[in-house]
């Protein structure tokens, strides 16, 4: 891989200058991969184009791949970037109180910061820092707080939005990161051209809420449908929101336009499938159904040879689609020979 070859001696040249800078083996360490020799590595961490520089914390790779200059510079100054210190030390709890209310908060209250359960809280804080604002307070600052021990809050976005308590254990990993996750990164995000690629690199289809930007009723609506419905698949596909304007090649790929918003749809990366009527969204199971569909292949069944004679009434004939469903509008941001670019159409706009 030529590319490959052209970033090794940058590569390499930059581990020199932060290992001057971090001597300690434990603090930072470069490594590579030789993925023709190492398939099962490539194939474990989903790698497919080359050369990908992706970051490790405590043995978890971390969601956001290294997209800078592939420069000694710029990838020097982001591991410094990423070894600064996560958590905002405050020294009186006012500061806490003025925090930024659009953004998702993470309070710690410590009696000491040599701690077992601080250093739980800063590992959780080193993978989890670009979702959530990570806080803390110490000492007789933090007193008022722990009125049982050290106490860990979440602080959602809205002013009026009541607090949440971590319950769990602080020293068990596992536990704490599970809950922080869950606070920090929403249920249902929002696709954009910065992080499309990011978000197929999690190798899950998506289900797409398409809408226009104001129109946050059907955005509340979609999100309230998924928690409601679809909780139990999560972990087997993406729940996204879209800006109808921003996106209007992936609703041409399934024949709509902005006026038709709010639209949705999956896409599994092979092809796009339209949910049939978003007033239908409230209705008890269908948007789940919709679902279960992909996973089971009734929907490419359908595309390619009609409904399935069990969904067809008596002696209604089964229609045989010789056209196939749209393709997918996100695959250019996965690695396949055939694929949309949303890269071009951000040229475009």
């Amino acid at each position: 891989c030529r590319f490959s070859q052209m970033l090794h001696p940058i590569f390499e040249e930059a581990s020199n200058v932060i290992k001057e800078e971090y001597p300690d083996k434990n603090q930072v360490v470069f490594a590579r991969v030789d993925c023709d020799q190492h398939s099962d590595i490539a194939q474990r961490y989903r790698i497919s184009k080359y050369p990908t520089l992706k970051l490790f914390r405590n043995g978890m790779m971390m969601k956001r791949e290294y997209r800078g200059q592939r420069s000694v510079t710029a990838i020097a100054d982001y591991i410094r970037q990423q070894k600064s210190n996560p958590i905002r030390e405050v020294q009186d709890l006012e500061e806490i109180n003025a925090a930024d209310r659009s953004r998702r908060n993470i309070i710690g209250y410590f009696e000491q910061k040599d701690s077992d359960n601080y250093r739980t809280f800063e590992r959780v804080a080193n993978i989890l820092h670009d979702d959530c604002v990570f806080m803390s307070a110490f000492g007789a600052i933090s007193k008022a707080e722990r009125f049982s021990g050290d106490n860990v809050i979440y602080k959602p976005p809205g002013e009026n939005a009541p607090d949440m308590v971590y319950l769990g254990s602080l020293t068990n990993f596992d536990l704490i990161y599970a809950w922080t996750q869950d606070k920090c990164v929403p249920l249902v995000r929002e696709i954009t051209f910065e992080n499309g690629e990011e978000l197929t690199e999690e190798g899950l289809p998506f289900l797409i809420l398409f809408h226009m930007k104001d129109d946050l009723e059907s955005l509340e609506k979609f999100q309230q449908e998924v928690a409601r419905q679809l909780i139990s698949e999560k972990g087997t596909i993406n729940f996204l929101h879209a800006d109808c304007d921003k996106f209007r090649h992936p609703l041409l790929h399934i024949q709509k336009t902005p006026a038709d918003c709010p639209v949705i749809a999956i896409d599994s990366f092979r092809h796009m499938y339209v949910f049939p009527d978003f007033s239908d969204l409230s209705v008890p199971g269908k948007l789940k159904q919709f679902v279960l569909d992909l996973h089971s292949g009734k929907l490419h069944r359908e595309f390619h040879h009609g409904p399935d004679p069990t969904d067809v009434a008596p002696g209604q004939p089964i229609q045989d689609l010789a056209s196939s469903p749209p393709e997918s509008s996100f695959q250019k941001l996965a690695p396949s020979e055939h694929r949309y670019t949303l890269l071009r159409e951000k040229d475009e706009l």
